[in-house]
């Protein structure tokens, strides 16, 4: 399947943040509570006015659309947000609707926003399908841990690096 994919823009937020709210549920359904989820669909206007301001940047903030014109992933780095960040470039996310899997497009969204360049990026432990697509891109695990905060019901997470000797 071809995707289009280009810069998010602010007048792109309220369809980026209605699928990213689609894609968490679909991601992590049995990892989340179901008051985890209605919360976030209670939030979706304010944070549609939160999500325009990193849209109107110059960061990479790459989404992809269908043939049919629908929203169907994105991507977003910028500089590390790390202090002990082992690379200067951080992948913030990436997250593509479960029907686009295998189908190239969370490469296409990869390639878009970091290119080749050395990065970091955090991950749930607990996403062996997240696991294994970063580590077929060169990243791997350094040993860094944490906890998302308590309103992500505080999930582990692991850090992963592509240094620049990867590339």
């Amino acid at each position: 399947m071809d995707y289009r994919i280009r810069q998010a823009t602010p007048e792109d937020a309220e369809a980026l943040v209605l699928m990213h709210t689609l894609v968490h549920e679909e991601c992590y359904g049995d990892m989340l509570s179901a008051e985890f989820f209605r919360s976030r669909r209670a939030s979706i206007p304010e944070r549609v006015e939160r999500r325009r301001p990193s849209l109107a940047g110059s960061d990479p903030r790459i989404i992809a659309f269908d043939a049919d014109g629908e929203l169907v992933g994105f991507a977003d780095a910028g500089p590390g947000r790390d202090e002990d960040g082992p690379e200067a470039l951080e992948l913030y996310s990436l997250y593509t609707l479960r029907r686009t899997h295998g189908s190239g497009l969370g490469a296409a969204l990869l390639r878009a926003a970091i290119g080749d360049s050395p990065a970091y990026l955090w991950v749930l432990e607990d996403n062996p399908r997240a696991l294994a697509f970063y580590r077929k891109h060169g990243f791997r695990p350094d040993g860094k841990r944490g906890l998302l905060p308590p309103e992500w019901e505080e999930l582990s997470e692991l850090r992963m690096v592509r240094p620049a000797a990867d590339r």
